[in-house]
């Protein structure tokens, strides 16, 4: 099947920058398409010109820009996963006091695509639309679990909690499985701890996680099975809501 070049080009920018925190300049462009820089410029100033990529005219690097928010917001506010769950996410956050988060898988990540925040001063929020790691990420390892994935030969370390060894991961998830929740132990984010439980559909396949994020000084050891019990029963509950919707 043919394909329109330029169109096709300019997609590959998007992703691009998807995946750039710090930006993206017009060499590199042209170096990961195999074209001329003046051909990337012209290609990344007409995604500027209709809202998807972003210029800073400090440094001269690109952005994704505010129309591909708008369109990301559009497709999950149209996932019947998300509409179905916001009762739920509400439900836990009452019940534990710390902010809830619901994810997905996508392109090898969890997607965070709704969350319920807490009322107190220190809480941890995600922002919708997020993508994170799976491999230490309470949300992101019970998508691991559950959907039977490949580990990923290179597990990357953002604290001294992160499990990087893929062997000690795969026992870790094989414990989750039996638990039937996960714990992200200050993995990701120093100070942070985690509760995720998978979220199963008709077919009892994993297509979602649900689960709360709060300071570690919160989520003690002390308090953490009576909160994972409660996020347990709250996951098995929309489970059991999801099994009827085909």
């Amino acid at each position: 099947m043919s394909e329109i070049q330029s169109l096709a080009r300019g997609l590959k920018i998007l992703d691009l920058l998807s995946q750039s925190q710090e930006g993206v300049g017009i060499t590199e462009m042209a170096e990961v398409l195999e074209i001329n820089k003046s051909s990337a410029s012209r290609l990344v100033n007409t995604l500027v010109k209709y809202g998807y990529a972003d210029k800073d005219e400090a440094t001269r690097l690109f952005h994704l820009g505010p129309r591909v928010v708008t369109l990301s917001r559009s497709i999950l506010t149209r996932l019947p996963l998300r509409e179905v769950a916001k009762p739920y996410l509400r439900q836990m956050m009452e019940a534990t006091g710390e902010c809830a988060h619901l994810g997905i898988l996508a392109h090898g990540c969890v997607l965070y695509i709704d969350q319920v925040e807490s009322p107190a001063t220190l809480r941890v929020n995600a922002e919708v639309g997020t993508l994170n790691p799976l491999h230490c990420t309470a949300l992101g390892k019970v998508l691991l679990a559950f959907n039977d994935l490949e580990i990923p030969d290179s597990l990357e370390i953002f604290t001294p909690q992160t499990i990087t060894d893929t062997e000690i991961l795969r026992s870790h998830l094989d414990t989750v499985r039996r638990l039937g929740f996960a714990v992200d132990d200050e993995e990701f984010d120093t100070g942070v701890r985690c509760i995720a439980v998978p979220i199963f559909d008709f077919r009892n396949k994993a297509i979602g996680s649900i689960g709360i994020s709060g300071p570690s000084t919160r989520i003690t050891d002390e308090l953490l099975p009576d909160l994972a019990a409660t996020v347990v029963k709250i996951g098995k509950e929309l489970s059991e809501r999801m099994s009827f919707i085909h």
